[in-house]
């Protein structure tokens, strides 16, 4: 029988506490792997270490988070606002699709706030593309597999568009009851407090990760607290209908099309 695996790709550390974890809590506790990527190792994250200090105390914030869903955790491949489409990042993204061999990937939305993201995405489409290719060498070497996969795009920061426009999901999965635990998580990197609050004016970070969860929740109309999900157009990546976000959590999830 073939594992069941799902990969969350993310720009930095935290992204996917924001918006991914309470999915892959709600996966795990159905016997899902659960395996971790950020690909950006959150080394300008702070107004007051340097890089090299930040980058590491970041790490062991990522992995810390990691160990509480409990996920495999894979580590950084790129400093920050480094995450460029270029074939060396690639070949590194798609190494981790092929260790992971994932029937569901977790990423950013095609259009976010900042070009971190958008990159992080575009990269993880691309790699989960070419799993199946085997003359596309990835770094390190690693055989392609055969296999479904579907990608599924995360809600912009905001909810929004770098424009503005409102986006609202097709796929929302209830993490009402998993508050705490994503709140667990989400402390688990705590350099972002005063670092957001500053830069970005997230004040009370924790707080502002519920609000945006309570926004989805009432996109959904039928939950509290809600992650909200967008599936990637099925063509080379799986046959049309392929749903395994749906069919593993129809329980706790609604989806409109």
């Amino acid at each position: 029988m073939t594992t069941q695996s799902v990969l969350a790709i993310a720009a930095h550390p935290d992204d996917i506490e924001f918006v991914m974890a309470g999915t892959l809590l709600q996966l795990s506790e159905r016997g899902w792997q659960v395996h971790y990527f950020n690909i950006a190792n959150g080394c300008y994250g702070s107004q007051s270490l340097e890089p090299a200090q930040c980058s590491a105390l970041r790490l062991s914030e990522a992995q810390a988070a990691a160990a509480l869903i409990p996920a495999t955790f894979y580590p950084p491949i790129s400093d920050d606002m480094e995450i460029l489409y270029t074939p060396q990042l690639l070949r590194q993204v798609a190494a981790v699709i092929r260790q992971a061999q994932p029937q569901i990937v977790l990423t950013h939305a095609p259009l976010d706030y900042m070009e971190d993201h958008q990159n992080a995405a575009r990269l993880a489409v691309s790699a989960a593309f070419t799993r199946g290719m085997p003359g596309f060498v990835t770094s390190p070497p690693l055989a392609s597999y055969d296999g479904p996969v579907a990608v599924y795009h995360a809600q912009p920061h905001g909810n929004r568009t770098p424009l503005g426009e409102l986006v609202e999901p097709t796929h929302f999965v209830d993490v009402s009851s998993l508050v705490e635990r994503k709140r667990e998580l989400l402390a688990a990197h705590a350099s972002q407090d005063q670092w957001l609050g500053a830069s970005q004016g997230i004040s009370a970070y924790l707080e502002t990760m519920v609000e945006l969860n309570r926004q989805v929740g009432q996109f959904s109309g039928q939950f509290e607290l809600a992650e909200g999900w967008r599936q990637h157009l099925h063509l080379g990546f799986s046959p049309a209908g392929f749903d395994p976000l749906r069919d593993a959590l129809d329980s706790v999830m609604v989806v409109r099309q």
